[in-house]
């Protein structure tokens, strides 16, 4: 019998939830996991490692965002001359129905919305959330997983690694400024240290890939994974078996970027 191992994708119904930070706690120098909880939350979709949901921030000395208007074809541009919505994708990390509570971990980068909102949260602060707007089903049948994580890719790596059955063959990589940004995850993994001039890339494309059907999972910065993603492609692993998605880009404003092709 052949093992069905087709990936799917799952659509959910788009709702603007409006929340509140419930707590704050930091993971290391560079990280903070905000709590976030309200009513809103109930309906709330979360089905894969990787679902990500769009974090509307409130301008410097506002108290609430400005919220997203939704059409037929998703996301409408404001009416002229009203404000903008200000946002960035951003992966789940827990959810817990029954609390009323989800958390999302924090880059503190020291610029951009998303890190400078999060820095300062305090319980009671406002935030808007808008998805999932759809979640990669992954089988967790395959012979082996590669997964490859940075700091903004972490949460979807601790998720995957969470959610993968007992026993099965895994391969992880997350690469973080140093050994302050560890964080405790559930399975093994190898941690690749840019202090050391340790990175993905030299670590993926060095790789031969297990004999076997295989998936791999890996994301990050996107500059940094165009030759993994031309190294995986090289070795003849199966373009539907493998998500190489690029989270920010290296010397763009706008984190919201998500690249996952040439």
């Amino acid at each position: 019998m052949t093992t069905a191992r087709e990936v799917e994708l799952v659509w959910h119904d788009l709702t603007p939830r409006l929340l509140e930070v419930v707590r704050v706690n930091h993971l290391g120098p560079r990280m903070v996991r905000i709590t976030l909880g309200g009513e809103q939350l109930d309906g709330f979709s979360y089905a894969a490692p990787d679902d990500h949901v769009k974090v509307f921030f409130p301008e410097p000395g506002a108290g609430l965002p400005v919220m997203p208007t939704l059409g037929e074809e998703g996301l409408e541009p404001p009416p002229p001359g009203s404000p903008l919505p200000t946002f960035r994708d951003y992966t789940i990390r827990f959810l817990r129905p029954e609390a009323r509570e989800l958390d999302i971990d924090f880059v503190l980068h020291g610029h951009g919305p998303g890190g400078s909102w999060a820095a300062a949260a305090r319980p009671g602060d406002k935030v808007g959330i808008l998805g999932p707007r759809g979640s990669t089903m992954v089988p967790f049948t395959f012979d082996w997983y590669l997964l490859g994580a940075d700091e903004t890719a972490l949460p979807a790596l601790a998720a995957w690694l969470e959610q993968l059955p007992a026993g099965a063959r895994i391969q992880a990589y997350a690469e973080v400024a140093d050994a302050d940004d560890e964080q405790k995850l559930a399975g093994e993994v190898r941690w690749l240290h840019r202090s050391r001039g340790e990175s993905l890339e030299k670590a993926v494309t060095a790789l031969e890939l297990p004999p076997g059907d295989g998936y791999i999972w890996i994301a990050g910065e996107a500059t940094g994974l165009k030759p993994i993603r031309r190294h995986v492609r090289a070795l003849g692993h199966p373009r539907d078996r493998a998500e190489i998605d690029g989270y920010w880009k290296r010397g763009t404003v706008n984190l919201d970027h998500h690249d996952d092709d040439e």
